[in-house]
């Protein structure tokens, strides 16, 4: 072990539990990815979640080889042993029919799903944080970022911990936002949501169904609003393998009443359409309907802007095809750690911006295109006929749904792959890349909640 890591082991031990390295705000896959990659970079990481594990977080609880692949390179066990419930593929409804899909075989990823309930998937993201060496601290909520007044440079956070909601003052020189969609850490930088970039709602439930032990994730492509009238988005039907099964919509929100009661109606009643022997009616189900935001096709940008990094939901990185999102901020957290372990090693001023620069960079070359393109696919999706004509077209032709498939889920080889995946390459490089996350000017801070002023001194603030 190097003589920097036990400096910074001992500045963790006997030096100020209220200073770091690097703030991480959320515990989520985001914040536990990040924090994991800047521990075994020997830095002193300082992971402040709001919430106490375990914990719910509304989600369909499934995974994509694209999310799985981030979890095999963070070093988790993804065996079935290991308490992961692994899946084929997806099998996709629509016009009355249904096929079922493989996940491809690449070389880029691996060729199985998984699912895991975020109740303790987070948890354990949580635990292998700490594993690292990051510092988890449970119970303590963000209100903002604090600013050094001179520089206008974010110098930590403002904080309210434990049982008792004790004011306490954090400081580092870097902050990584993995709030998720309420975005509170950006909110007080003036970093607001984009109205030109999509926002879906997810509701979801759990039932006890013989669909438990599916092995394939299902996607429903067309849903009825109860008067015969169809919806601009989809329905799923995980197995979750304990007896249940997590069933839920993912619709685009055109009103802004995000998670409204009328998205929860809407999910009963389309349970009440589907074939009763898979048991997902009223008496069967388990807990209520939980509902949240899906901030997707980067809509919330720059997402870098002095000392201050947006990962994962914080920067509007759900993806605008499908609704993923564990994926895009483990994929996030990890280029946004690799940006601040080499900012970090730089003095203070110009050339740790450039390196801080990279991560946005680094962002649009990863994802910029294809979000573009699945931003024009959620407008598409505010016509629900042309789903409808898509699925009645394509489900007959399986290389055309296989095709989809990659498509959707960002699953192709970008060099040496098959003809689809050069097509995919193909198209991906015609898409003129979105300009989401080139740092901007700094603007005047949001009058939103947050404190703006300087850290000054160590603990808690007045």
């Amino acid at each position: 072990m190097s003589a920097h890591h036990h400096e910074r082991t001992r500045r963790r031990v006997g030096g100020d539990d209220c200073a770091a390295d690097v703030i991480v705000v959320g515990a989520g896959p985001a914040g536990s990815t990040a924090a994991t990659h800047l521990a075994r970079a020997g830095l002193d990481v300082l992971v402040l979640e709001k919430a106490e594990f375990p914990r719910e977080k509304v989600c369909g609880d499934g995974l994509t080889p694209r999310a799985v692949k981030q979890l095999i390179d963070l070093g988790v066990d993804t065996r079935p042993e290991a308490g992961w419930l692994h899946n084929r593929g997806l099998r996709v409804y629509g016009a009355g029919m249904s096929v079922d899909l493989d996940w491809p075989d690449l070389t880029s990823f691996p060729p199985y799903g998984m699912v895991r309930p975020r109740r303790d998937f987070d948890q354990l993201l949580a635990d292998h944080a700490r594993a690292a060496g990051a510092r988890v601290q449970e119970r303590t909520s963000v209100a903002g970022a604090l600013t050094d007044e001179r520089t206008g440079r974010v110098v930590g956070v403002e904080a309210r911990r434990g049982p008792e909601r004790e004011p306490v003052t954090y400081r580092a020189p870097l902050v990584i936002a993995c709030d998720g969609v309420g975005a509170r850490t950006a909110l007080s930088r003036g970093i607001d949501r984009r109205d030109d970039r999509p926002l879906g709602v997810a509701v979801r439930r759990y039932y006890t169904s013989p669909k438990s032990t599916d092995d394939y994730l299902e996607t429903h492509l067309e849903l009825t609003d109860g008067r015969g009238g169809l919806l601009p988005g989809y329905g799923w039907v995980f197995g979750m393998g304990d007896g249940t099964a997590n069933v839920g919509l993912g619709i685009l929100d055109r009103t802004n009443a995000v998670a409204g009661a009328n998205y929860r109606a809407t999910l009963r009643t389309w349970c009440d359409s589907l074939p009763e022997e898979w048991g997902l009616r009223e008496e069967n189900a388990v807990n209520e309907i939980g509902g949240a935001a899906l901030p997707m096709g980067f809509n919330r940008t720059p997402v870098y802007r002095d000392g201050l990094l947006l990962v994962g939901d914080a920067g509007g990185m759900v993806n605008s095809f499908n609704g993923e999102g564990i994926a895009y901020a483990m994929q996030s957290a990890a280029l946004a750690a690799e940006a601040v372990v080499q900012a970090l090693a730089r003095p203070e001023g110009p050339s740790r911006e450039r390196a801080l620069a990279g991560y946005p960079e680094a962002v649009r070359a990863e994802l910029a295109s294809y979000y573009r393109l699945g931003n024009r696919f959620a407008h598409a999706l505010r016509h629900p006929w042309l789903v409808q004509a898509t699925a009645r077209h394509g489900l007959p032709r399986r290389r055309v749904m296989a095709f989809l498939l990659k498509l959707l889920a960002n699953l192709h080889d970008r060099r040496d792959g098959d003809a689809s995946d050069r097509l995919l390459e193909v198209l991906l490089r015609l898409t003129p890349a979105l300009p989401e996350a080139v740092p901007s000017a700094p603007s005047r801070p949001s009058r939103r909640p947050g404190p703006t002023r300087p850290a000054v001194g160590k603990g808690t603030a007045a």
